[in-house]
């Protein structure tokens, strides 16, 4: 009897225990379950705002890609298993945004002459053209204004023929309920003087039409209307300056040209072809800036890699040596540039090299006034000499490393058969070395190659060249004229850097393939 009444009662903890366990396994699945929606929910959010914003822009094809892809995410990780595709979106989802539609992007505006005055497409340059050349009607009629202030900026409210019109820069005058009047401020006397400069500036579009111009008011009491001196023809597709009589037509340069070469600006965007490559060789005054420019790259790039490299592998012989005391603090203070950012290291050696007041001139050379980073020659020293002391520290590390890890028994055995110190070193040491360290070598050209950061921070590229029309110095690099074509200056063209990017993605690219197929025959070779 005990047995048959003690059976049950062990039973049911069992079962209490499995209740729980399918318990706790049923919340667990519910929670992820749930976190899984929330995060689908945000994310198909997210895209749909992307879509509209896209299709308003008239980008369908981007609409579509955004549409794909965020359709795979949701069946990906709704569906049972694909436990692989569940950790290789997220990675294939970024390689997309960061690197293949960057690149992708890129080789677009190269081939077009996107830049200043040819950043928009022509609708928006006609009325840009119609907009910024007018003047006042002579004898126009004057029209009582109040000036608004609503979540669009400043705008005007017009009594006209019994009606309330309301317009700002981007809407025309069209009639407003009452109402609606609520959500606009009106600017007292103090409020227009205090934004004097924006009432003057406001150009109110008299309705759809451009070519019946604007109202403008200068005391923010009494506007007139202003009209464009172009005129602008639909049918011939051609702008004519009323004043001179010159016709201005669409000449297939992305610009409305007059019969003289005179051309209106803004344009807009076209695509050009290959005209900024043919550009870049073809034209004189940007040959001469690009090739003494590609020939700086690659002496920068070479010297700073050798003399990092030679500098770091002495160190890690000398404090490799068994017999050398103070090692450790010695390589402690060896790595200590490499912990400071490159771009401040930059900024502070600028400072201490500066010709009246830095450091080295002051202290070192006893207030003497070497133009350490205004001189050519100079310059280029100071940024080799700057850029070893930031890389050796990696070098000295890894040649560091590539030396521990060669077997001590092969020095022993070289000893052994008479071989001297420089004769291992050169023999054994070396070529095991290269092969460990021969592929860094190879990244770290590269990384020089496109190092901006040295060259920006300590000289800005500077000194200028004197007989270079592009408006580049003596220690620019490929990148950093890039930078400077695209976004430093007023003109600036996007076209044509990123031409010049493609040109550099294809050097780095030929010189990477075979430098790696001279590497893979050190490999075999030992």
């Amino acid at each position: 009897m005990n047995l048959k009444t003690t059976a049950p009662q062990e039973a049911a903890p069992e079962r209490a225990s499995g209740e729980k366990s399918t318990s706790l396994q049923f919340s667990g699945g519910l929670g992820t379950m749930l976190f899984k929606i929330v995060a689908l929910a945000v994310l198909d959010a997210t895209a749909v705002f992307a879509i509209f914003l896209a299709v308003a822009k008239d980008a369908v094809l981007i609409a579509s890609i955004i549409g794909v892809i965020t359709l795979l995410i949701n069946v990906i990780y709704l569906k049972r298993g694909w436990l692989p595709a569940k950790y290789l979106a997220p990675g294939a989802v970024f390689l997309l945004i960061f690197q293949v539609f960057v690149i992708g992007y890129t080789g677009y505006i190269a081939f077009t002459n996107y830049g200043s005055g040819h950043n928009s497409d022509q609708d928006d340059a006609i009325m840009s053209l119609l907009q910024t050349n007018q003047q006042r009607v002579p004898d126009s009629a004057s029209y009582p204004v109040t000036v608004l202030d609503g979540a669009d900026g400043l705008a005007l409210l017009v009594q006209r023929e019994g009606q309330q019109l309301v317009g700002d820069s981007d809407d025309p005058l069209a009639p407003i309920d009452p109402a609606a009047l609520g959500k606009y401020t009106q600017l007292n006397f103090a409020d227009l003087l205090g934004r004097q400069q924006e009432v003057t500036s406001l150009a109110v579009p008299m309705s759809e039409d451009p070519t019946q111009g604007t109202l403008r008011t200068s005391d923010g009491r009494t506007a007139y209307q202003y009209t464009s001196t172009l005129v602008y023809d639909k049918g011939a597709d051609t702008m004519t300056d009323s004043i001179t009589g010159t016709v201005y037509s669409d000449t297939g340069v992305g610009a409305y040209t007059a019969p003289d070469g005179e051309q209106l600006m803004p344009g807009w965007s076209i695509n050009v072809g290959f005209d900024n490559f043919t550009r870049a060789i073809t034209d004189s005054s940007i040959r001469s800036s690009l090739i003494s420019v590609t020939v700086w790259t690659f002496v920068f790039a070479f010297l700073s890699v050798a003399t990092t490299f030679f500098l770091g592998l002495f160190l890690a012989i000398v404090f490799n040596d068994l017999r050398m005391k103070g090692r450790k603090i010695y390589r402690v203070i060896s790595i200590l540039p490499y912990a400071f950012p490159a771009f401040l290291g930059g900024l502070v050696w600028a400072g201490m090299l500066n010709k009246d007041f830095g450091f080295v001139n002051q202290v070192l050379f006893n207030g003497a006034s070497i133009p350490w980073l205004t001189d050519p020659w100079l310059a280029k020293f100071s940024v080799l000499w700057v850029n070893l002391w930031l890389g050796f520290p990696y070098m000295f590390l890894v040649c560091t490393g590539a030396l521990q890890s060669i077997p001590e028994e092969l020095s022993e055995a070289a000893k052994i058969d008479g071989a001297k110190p420089f004769q291992i070193f050169r023999l054994i040491k070396m070529p095991l070395l290269l092969v460990s360290v021969a592929p860094l070598l190879i990244s770290s050209f590269a990384f020089n190659f496109n190092n901006f950061n040295i060259i920006y921070m300590l000289t800005e590229g500077g000194p200028r060249l004197a007989d270079g029309a592009m408006n580049v110095g003596s220690t620019d690099i490929l990148i950093s004229m890039v930078y400077k074509v695209a976004f430093v200056g007023s003109q600036r063209d996007y076209g044509l850097a990123s031409a010049f990017s493609i040109i550099i993605f294809l050097i780095v690219s030929l010189i990477a393939a075979i430098s790696f197929k001279q590497t893979k025959a050190l490999e075999e070779l030992n």
